[in-house]
């Protein structure tokens, strides 16, 4: 069954039958908003990358992304650039892939971003969403629907973390300015 998430809800990663997750997907879809011209409405491709930073007692220490689709210690895995979004009709544009078992005991959190490598900001997306799903049988546990409409290039989606000896995943939904995960830094940081 599927928690749709608000902003700063936190979620357990436990199985109903009290097991833990071994691996999730971090799905993110959009699509271009309609935009009012001269002669009628029209979408333009909206170009938006998925990126993970790993951090070990709040200092990044490696990022997948478009650039670097295979973390360091092979546990989290990007599955590619999606150049348009809206591909999957309300499925996963990209997909960052986490094997919870084989983290870095270091490792103690992974927040998720997304941006606009090419500067568009989110007045031009709709329908944006990051869902988390169970790998191992395709059902989805969480989602989280993004908030369209500004001014900015960027969000802070959400981040899984160890909580106790399991995982949790909390919906951040913060705005930023950046068109990669470096610019973003500054805002990351506080939600660690």
């Amino acid at each position: 069954m599927t928690v749709n998430m608000t902003k700063g809800q936190a979620i357990s990663l436990q199985k109903n039958d009290g097991g833990s997750l071994t691996a999730v997907r971090m799905g993110l879809g959009w699509q271009a908003a309609p935009r009012r011209g001269l002669f009628g409405s029209r979408t333009r491709e909206v170009d938006l990358d998925a990126s993970a930073v790993l951090f070990a007692d709040k200092q990044p220490v490696d990022v997948v992304f478009f650039r670097h689709l295979v973390s360091d210690d092979g546990s989290v895995r990007h599955t590619g650039d999606n150049l348009v979004g809206g591909v999957g009709q309300g499925g996963d544009d990209e997909a960052i892939l986490v094997d919870l078992s084989r983290v870095p005991v270091h490792i103690d959190q992974i927040v998720f971003t997304v941006n606009s490598f090419t500067g568009q900001t989110f007045q031009e997306v709709q329908n944006a969403f990051c869902r988390l799903v169970d790998e191992t049988n395709g059902q989805e546990l969480a989602r989280y629907t993004l908030a369209g409409g500004g001014q900015y290039t960027a969000q802070i989606m959400a981040k899984v973390h160890r909580s106790g000896s399991g995982w949790s995943m909390t919906a951040l939904g913060n705005p930023a300015n950046g068109r990669t995960f470096q610019d973003l830094m500054p805002t990351i940081l506080p939600v660690l």
